[in-house]
């Protein structure tokens, strides 16, 4: 006679074992019919999964997080059946749920085309009308090892032989179909429904190992509804519309070439716009007190062996070796250069904090598969800064640096920030004591700041816990850019020290910031995020004058002088092409401000001024054009 204990508190007693569907029936029948899973203590069970003893019960709906990711899950599993049954030959490997959607991972010689997307979709929604039932079942591991041996799934098969022996192993079973899998799954492939669609294929190594053979991934999208489904739709369509990488082209800010992979080649414009970045964070940072410096791009191994990244994140590393034989790799990140300078003569605590700021540029090998524009690079600056201070500083320095990343990302038009804690991960370096330590100092100073967050456990850096600041774009996408780390390791592991109060020397505290993260990546989602329409400000053209007329031309030239002269970056196209023409390629190039010239404004030394995005036109004196114009340009907010 289980006890079942509802999340109100209330307790329901059933006399024999019973069942998540059971349970879910027994409160009301819109929740029956919403229930996908329960949460039994903490862990997910399927709804058809006997429950015995006494226990803590959620019932988990279909529109919930958990309920997304198993609906995800699931229609992974309903691609997969419906790909073994078109192509029977085609071996099954692994079909997770993502952020958003599924994918599998299929061994297949003959690729797979748009029109195979549509059929194979088409078959997942018949699998959808069967409703078939699906059943777990516990195999022996070595058992299941010789099942899809038999049957020709020597991928699934290795996948359960690394498995450890005598470990029993859960598989799902739906009409002819069968997988390995934790769980838990909807009841039968009905309750799915048809809100999903396919969406591209791309090539992916098996085991995500690159001297493995190539698969092909197969990428969906599911939700608990039509209309859910529509929204992100469309969504999608807006983002393409917006991709940076064609809007970079459009704009003709930089590109990208196979002789460089994940590295940017900024054109004029392109580098205007980067360098009106970095102006931007440098008048800032000197506000807030940073000191900038500049460190070597290359240092010795030993360097990065002493700080631990070369254990923790060697393999992203590119290095060389030098023909004396010395070992050297392309810094990653900054921190240990900045110790270095840290050390640089002896530190008081009177000195204290002590702010680094650096656009360092880095390097990490990232697989050539996941390389994706400006968002996903092997090269990149990074807006780092370092602040060494005591430990009863980290509170208030940590305050400081929020409200430097918050006030900032709003002068970009990012209102909506979310920030996650992030704490210890598996693999980390310092003592349980030290990690306890930075954690409560960095949820302090949250609470004093009276800021918002989210748990993210276990995503803290190697060396220490971390804020990350999550920016919510115009269409709904989240990006993470900013964080902020505390450190008590790296330091001490690199020598760091200060004279205290007492005479004595002690270790700093080694605070950790970025604000754009990688300016490219930023770049990237500043063009997406303002579908390249940039504010003024930063704007790397900020006004074209159009000639209407060619006996405008010198006037027209005198109108680009004067602006250049109020300090705003201004051309003149005065091709002999029609004004309409003009107007459409420049708005294409996403200028600001069009000012045409023609006889008339000549005369009257006016300009008519069109706004990007308008049809509008009004008339101003070439005096007031100018100014009105300075000043906006000045306006960050």
């Amino acid at each position: 006679m289980p006890n079942i204990t509802l999340p109100d508190g209330s307790v329901r007693q059933f006399d024999a074992a019973t069942s998540g569907a059971e349970i879910a029936a027994s409160i009301g029948k819109s929740l029956a019919r919403d229930a996908v899973a329960v949460r039994v203590d903490g862990e997910l069970y399927d709804l058809t999964r006997d429950i015995e003893a006494d226990v803590d019960i959620a019932v988990v709906t279909r529109d919930s997080d958990d309920g997304l990711e198993l609906l995800r899950h699931d229609a992974a599993h309903v691609l997969a059946e419906a790909v073994k049954e078109l192509w029977p030959d085609t071996q099954v490997t692994i079909g997770p749920a993502i952020e958003n959607g599924f994918y599998y991972d299929f061994a297949r010689d003959e690729p797979f085309t748009d029109d195979d997307l549509a059929v194979i979709e088409a078959r997942m929604k018949d699998i959808v009308d069967r409703d078939e039932r699906i059943e777990r079942e516990v195999w022996d591991r070595d058992e299941a090892v010789e099942f899809f041996r038999g049957i020709g799934e020597e991928y699934k098969a290795e996948i359960i032989a690394s498995i450890p022996s005598g470990e029993s192993i859960t598989l799902y079973r739906q009409g002819e179909f069968i997988d390995l899998c934790r769980g838990p799954h909807l009841p039968s492939t009905g309750k799915l429904g048809k809100a999903f669609k396919l969406t591209h294929v791309s090539g992916a190594y098996w085991r995500g190992d690159s001297n493995n053979e190539m698969l092909q991934r197969v990428y969906g999208t599911a939700w608990s509804n039509e209309k859910q489904l529509r929204k992100y739709l469309l969504m999608l369509e807006e983002a393409e519309k917006r991709d940076h990488r064609r809007l970079g082209r459009v704009m003709d800010l930089f590109h990208f070439q196979e002789e460089a992979p994940g590295a940017v080649f900024w054109h004029p414009k392109g580098w205007n716009l980067f360098q009106n970045l970095v102006n931007f964070m440098r008048q800032q940072q000197n506000a807030a007190g940073y000191r900038e410096i500049n460190t070597p791009e290359i240092m010795s191994r030993a360097l990065w062996q002493a700080s631990g990244h070369w254990d923790t994140f060697g393999d992203n590393m590119f290095t060389t070796e030098t023909v004396d034989g010395r070992h050297y790799a392309i810094k990653p990140m900054n921190c240990p250069g900045h110790v270095q300078v840290f050390k640089q003569g002896i530190t008081s605590y009177r000195d204290l904090p002590y702010r680094l700021a650096e656009f360092g540029k880095c390097h990490r090998y990232e697989p050539s598969g996941a390389l994706h524009g400006m968002m996903r690079v092997r090269a990149f600056t990074q807006d780092d800064a370092h602040i060494f201070c005591t430990a009863e500083q980290i509170t208030d320095e940590s305050i400081a640096v929020c409200d430097l990343i918050l006030g900032i990302y709003k002068s970009f038009g990012f209102d909506d920030v979310r920030i996650k804690f992030a704490d210890r991960p598996d693999v980390r370096v310092g003592e349980d004591a030290v990690w306890d330590q930075a954690e409560a100092a960095l949820l302090k100073a949250l609470e004093v700041a009276g800021l918002d967050y989210t748990h993210n456990p276990g995503e803290g850096a190697f060396y220490g816990p971390k804020l990350e600041f999550v920016l919510r774009d115009a269409i709904g996408r989240d990006w993470q850019c900013g964080t902020l780390q505390v450190d008590l390791n790296m330091p001490g592991r690199l020598g760091a020290t200060y004279i205290g109060e007492d005479g004595n020397k002690h270790l700093p505290v080694m605070l950790h910031r970025a604000i754009f993260g990688s300016l490219e990546r930023f770049i990237g989602i500043l063009i997406e995020h303002h579908a390249g329409n940039l504010p003024l400000w930063l704007a790397p053209v900020q006004v074209k004058v159009l000639t209407i007329t060619s006996e405008a031309n010198a006037y027209a030239e005198e109108v680009v002088q004067a602006l250049q002269k109020a300090g705003l970056r201004a051309e003149s196209d005065v091709r002999n092409e029609k004004i309409s023409y003009k107007v459409r390629e420049h708005s294409v190039e996403k200028v600001p401000v069009l000012l045409a010239v023609g006889q008339r404004e000549v005369e009257d030394r006016n300009v008519a001024m069109r706004r990007l995005g308008s049809r509008k036109q009004s008339v101003l004196s070439l005096d007031e054009a100018v100014s009105s114009l300075s000043e906006e340009s000045q306006n960050r907010a």
